[in-house]
C-alpha cells in the first residue's frame, strides 16, 4: 500500500523488486512528488534503479530517510569511469567526486553519455547539472574547454562554475589563435574577476607561449583594462557595468570637487563645468550597452606634455573598488613637477573614439607585452621619464592613443598599455607553476605582478629553470611584503639545479620576507657554475636575518653537507618554528648532528614536527635516541635513513623503551628503514601494559614486511590490548609498498584483524620489483 499507484501501474509488477530500471525511469516524472515519501526499506531498493538525474534530486529525501547514496555513486564511478580514482581512501564524498570528474570528461569529449542508461536522460544536461559540484577544473591542449564553456548555450553552466569553482588548472597547453584567447579572457574574467576561483595552477608546458602565459598570469593577478566593460556575447559584462557605475559616480563627484578647487584657485567657472561634463560623459560611456565598433586610428593628437584619459596609479588592492578613481581623466607631470591644466577637448575626442570592444586583434598582444616591460624598480607606484615619453596610451582599446599605426610617439607593442592604466579586479590567492620554463623577461613580468598582488597567499614555483632569475622573483615579493595589506604566507621553490647553496637561499628569502609562515626550498643537483650568486644580492649569507614568523621550514639539499653553523642563524631568527624537514643532506662528521640537536633545543622551543629523509643516520644512534626522548616533539620521521643498516638488537630495544617512556610523541614514521618481520613484531611492545606512550600513528611503509610477520604483529598487538583492558591510543597504521602480495590469504587475515583495532592504509603493490627498488633507493 505504501508504493504509489503510478509505480505499480508501470508494468504491474508483483513487488518493487520486479520493477525494471526502464519502467522506473519512465514513470519517475509523475512520481517526483510522491516517490520520496516511500518507506526506508523500499526507498533503499529504488535508489540504485534511478538515473543520475533523479538520483541527484533524491539526495535530500535519502538523507531525511537516513540512507547514504555514497555506495551508489561509488558503483557509478566503477561502471562509468572504469578507473581507480587516485587517493581513493581520502575521498569523503563520492557524489561530488563522480559529478566533478563526469563534468570534466564530458567537457573534453572523453565520455559518451549514451554509454550508460543512467546517464542517458533527455532532461539531464551533463554540463549544467554537474557544474554546481565542480570545485576543480583542468583545461588542456588547445583550450577547447574554454571555448565550449564560453559558448552562448553554456551561459548557465559558466554562471554555476563562477559560484562553485575554486581551483583552475592549465595543463599541456599549446599555442592557440586569437579567437581562443578571447574565449580564455571571457572565462578568466568570469571565474576569477567575478567568480570564486582562489587558485590557478599551470603545469607541464615545456615551450610556453609567452602571450598566453603572461595573459593568464596577468588576469590571475586581477589586472585588466580600466574604464572598459568586458563584453560577453556582444553585450557588456553586467557585473563590470555595476561596478563601473559606482566607480563612475564616485569619480564624477571627485571631478566636481576638483572643479570647485580649481574655481577657487583660478576664479574660473568654465573649468568646473567642463570637468563635470567630462565626468558625466565618462559615466554614460561606461553605462552604455553595446559599444560602437572600434574606429580606425588616424593620427594621435596628443602632445608630449600630457597622457591620454584613463591613466591611474595602482597602489595595490584586490577589490575592484580599490580603483575608484580610474574613470577620471587627468594629466600627470612628465619631466616637470608643475601642475598642468586639463585638456578637456582632447580627452573628449579620446573618449569618443574609445567606445569599441576590447576584442580588437592587437589589444591582447598590446596589453600582455606591456606588462613585461613594466619597470621593476618603479613597482607600479611611479612613472619613469622614458616610459612617460614613449607611452601614449588610452585605457580603452580602439582609441587613437593605443600606440598603433599613425601615432607619433609609437614605441613598439611593449609600450602600449601600462599596468598603471589597468583596472584592478579580484585576484587569486594561490599561484602554482610546475614544469614551465620561465625566461628572464617572463620573470620580470611575474615580479612586476607580484609586487602589488596583495591577495596572494601561496606561491609555488617548481622546475621553472629560474637560476639567477630567482633574484627577480624575490625582488617582487620583497616589494609585496612592504604593502600594508600583504597576505603572502607560503613560498615553495624547487628546481633541478641550485643557483646558490640552499642555506644561503633560505637566508635571502627570510631577509626579504620576514612575514613568511611556510618556506620550502628543494633542489636535485648542484649548479655546474660554482660560486655563482643571484644578481642584486651580494653578501646575502653574511646579512643578519630579521626576526621572522616562520612556522614551517623544508629544505631538500642537492647532496650538500649540512653544517649546523649555517642553520643556526635561520633557527635563531625563527622562534615560532613548529615544523622542520631536512632532506638529502649529508652530515660531514658525527659532531655536526650533535651540534644540530643543540641548536634545535636552544633556538626552537615550539618545534613539534621533525623530519629527516634520505639522511644516513646509521652511525648516529645516540642522536636518534635523544630525539625520540625529546618531550617537545609530537611527530618524528626517519624516512629512508638506514636506521637499522648496521644496528644491533640492543639499538632496537633502546628505541622501543625510549618511545614507551615518551608520553608526548603522537606519530612515529619509519618508512624505508629495513625493519623486516622481526623488528616489526618487536615494535608491538611499544603498546605493552607498562607503557606510558601516547603513540597514535605508526608508519612502516617500504620495510620488506611479509604477510606472516604482519599477522604475528597483529596477534601480539591484540595480546597487549587485552592486558590493558581494551584501551589503546594507537589509531593509524600505514603499510604502503610492503610484500603483502606474497601470501594473499595470510595478508587478508592480518588486515582484517588489524582493522578491528585501528585504521589501516595500504596499497596493492607488486613486490616483484622490490629488490631492484630497494637497491636503487638505498
Amino acid at each position: 500500500r505504501a508504493v504509489p499507484e503510478a509505480v505499480m501501474a508501470a508494468e504491474r509488477p508483483r513487488s518493487l523488486f520486479a520493477l525494471s530500471a526502464a519502467a522506473v525511469s519512465r514513470s519517475m516524472a509523475a512520481l517526483e512528488r510522491d516517490v520520496w515519501a516511500l518507506p526506508r526499506h523500499l526507498l533503499r531498493v529504488l535508489l540504485p534503479l534511478l538515473t543520475v538525474f533523479h538520483l541527484e534530486r533524491a539526495e535530500d529525501a535519502a538523507r531525511r530517510a537516513g540512507l547514504s547514496t555514497q555506495p551508489i555513486w561509488r558503483k557509478l564511478w566503477d561502471d562509468v569511469m572504469k578507473t581507480r580514482p587516485p587517493n581513493s581512501e581520502s575521498i569523503t564524498c563520492w557524489r561530488k567526486k563522480f559529478l566533478e570528474t563526469f563534468f570534466s570528461n564530458v567537457l573534453h569529449g572523453v565520455l559518451d553519455v549514451s554509454s550508460d542508461w543512467r546517464l542517458n536522460d533527455r532532461r539531464f544536461s551533463p554540463l549544467l547539472h554537474s557544474s554546481p559540484h565542480v570545485s576543480q577544473l583542468t583545461l588542456c591542449n588547445m583550450l577547447q574547454g574554454a571555448v565550449e564553456l564560453t559558448a552562448e548555450h553554456n551561459h548557465r553552466v559558466l554562471e554555476n562554475l563562477a559560484g562553485s569553482l575554486q581551483i583552475l588548472k592549465f595543463q599541456h597547453l599549446l599555442s592557440c589563435d586569437q579567437s581562443v584567447r578571447r574565449s580564455l579572457v571571457l572565462l578568466l574574467h568570469r571565474l576569477i574577476h567575478h567568480g570564486s576561483v582562489s587558485q590557478v595552477s599551470m603545469c607541464s608546458w615545456p615551450v610556453p607561449d609567452t602571450v598566453l602565459l603572461v595573459l593568464i598570469l596577468t588576469m590571475s593577478a586581477g589586472f585588466w583594462r580600466s574604464g572598459n566593460a568586458l563584453t560577453y556575447h556582444g553585450s557588456p559584462c553586467g557585473l563590470c557595468r555595476e561596478e563601473d557605475t559606482a566607480q563612475s559616480q564616485e569619480s564624477a563627484q571627485e571631478g566636481a570637487e576638483r572643479g570647485c578647487n580649481a574655481e577657487e584657485e583660478q576664479s574660473s567657472g568654465e573649468n568646473q563645468k567642463r570637468s563635470l561634463k567630462e565626468a558625466g560623459a565618462h559615466v554614460n560611456s561606461v553605462l552604455s550597452g553595446r559599444r560602437s565598433p572600434p574606429l580606425q586610428n588616424t593620427a594621435c593628437e596628443e602632445t608630449s606634455s600630457e597622457v591620454p584619459c584613463g591613466y591611474t596609479n595602482i597602489q595595490g588592492g584586490s577589490s575592484p573598488h580599490s580603483s575608484s578613481k580610474q574613470l577620471s581623466c587627468h594629466p600627470i607631470p612628465r619631466k616637470t613637477r608643475r601642475r598642468l591644466k586639463p585638456a578637456v577637448g582632447r580627452k573628449r575626442r579620446c573618449l569618443r573614439r574609445s567606445r569599441g570592444h576590447y576584442t580588437d586583434p592587437e589589444d591582447l598582444y598590446d596589453f600582455v607585452f606591456t606588462v613585461a616591460r613594466e619597470d621593476n624598480s618603479g613597482l607600479l607606484d611611479k612613472t619613469s621619464t622614458t616610459e612617460g615619453e614613449n607611452t601614449e596610451t588610452s585605457s580603452s582599446p580602439g582609441s587613437p592613443c593605443t600606440g598603433r599605426a599613425g601615432c607619433k610617439k609609437r614605441a613598439g607593442p611593449a609600450a602600449i598599455l601600462s599596468l598603471k592604466a589597468a583596472q584592478r579586479f579580484r585576484s587569486v590567492s594561490t599561484l602554482e607553476l610546475f614544469s614551465i620554463p620561465l625566461t628572464g623577461e617572463t620573470c620580470r613580468t611575474l615580479s612586476n605582478l607580484l609586487s602589488s598582488w596583495v591577495s596572494l597567499e601561496n606561491l609555488v614555483l617548481s622546475y621553472n629553470g629560474l637560476n639567477a632569475n630567482i633574484s627577480c622573483i624575490l625582488s617582487g615579493l620583497r616589494a609585496l611584503s612592504r604593502h600594508p595589506q600583504c597576505r603572502f604566507r607560503a613560498l615553495r621553490i624547487s628546481d633541478m639545479f641550485s643557483h646558490m647553496p640552499c642555506m644561503e637561499l633560505v637566508r635571502c628569502v627570510l631577509s626579504a620576507l620576514p612575514q613568511l609562515h611556510t618556506l620550502s626550498v628543494s633542489f636535485d643537483l648542484k649548479n655546474q657554475l660554482e660560486g655563482s650568486r643571484p644578481e642584486g644580492n651580494p653578501g646575502c649569507s653574511e646579512a643578519e636575518i630579521p626576526e621572522s614568523c616562520l612556522e614551517v621550514l623544508e629544505i631538500r639539499f642537492p647532496r650538500e653537507p649540512l653544517h649546523a653553523a649555517f642553520l643556526l642563524p635561520v633557527l635563531k631568527a625563527s622562534k615560532s618554528l613548529q615544523q622542520l624537514s631536512l632532506d638529502s643532506a649529508t652530515l660531514p662528521c658525527p659532531q655536526e648532528f650533535g651540534l644540530l640537536l643543540e641548536v634545535l633545543k636552544e633556538c626552537t622551543p615550539n618545534l613539534k614536527k621533525l623530519s629527516f629523509h634520505d639522511v644516513n643516520l646509521a652511525e648516529h644512534q645516540k642522536e636518534v635516541l635523544l630525539l625520540l626522548q625529546d618531550p617537545g616533539l609530537q611527530e618524528i620521521t626517519f624516512s629512508f635513513c638506514r636506521l637499522f643498516e648496521s644496528s644491533t638488537a640492543e639499538f632496537l630495544s633502546e628505541i622501543i623503551n625510549t618511545v614507551k617512556r615518551n608520553s608526548s610523541l603522537k606519530s612515529l614514521k619509519l618508512p624505508g628503514n629495513r625493519l623486516g618481520n622481526h623488528r616489526l613484531v618487536a615494535l608491538a611492545d611499544i603498546f605493552s601494559e607498562d607503557s606510558s606512550s601516547s603513540l597514535c600513528q605508526l608508519d612502516v611503509s617500504s620495510n620488506c614486511i611479509k604477510p606472516d610477520g604482519l599477522l604475528e604483529f597483529t596477534k601480539k598487538l591484540e595480546g597487549h590490548i587485552q592486558q590493558r583492558g581494551g584501551q589503546l591510543p594507537f589509531t593509524h597504521l600505514r603499510l604502503f609498498q610492503n610484500w603483502l602480495d606474497q601470501d594473499a590469504e595470510t595478508a587478508q587475515e592480518a588486515l582484517q584483524r588489524l582493522r578491528a583495532l585501528c585504521s589501516v592504509v595500504n596499497d596493492a603493490w607488486d613486490s616483484s620489483q622490490a629488490f631492484a627498488d630497494y637497491i636503487s633507493v638505498m
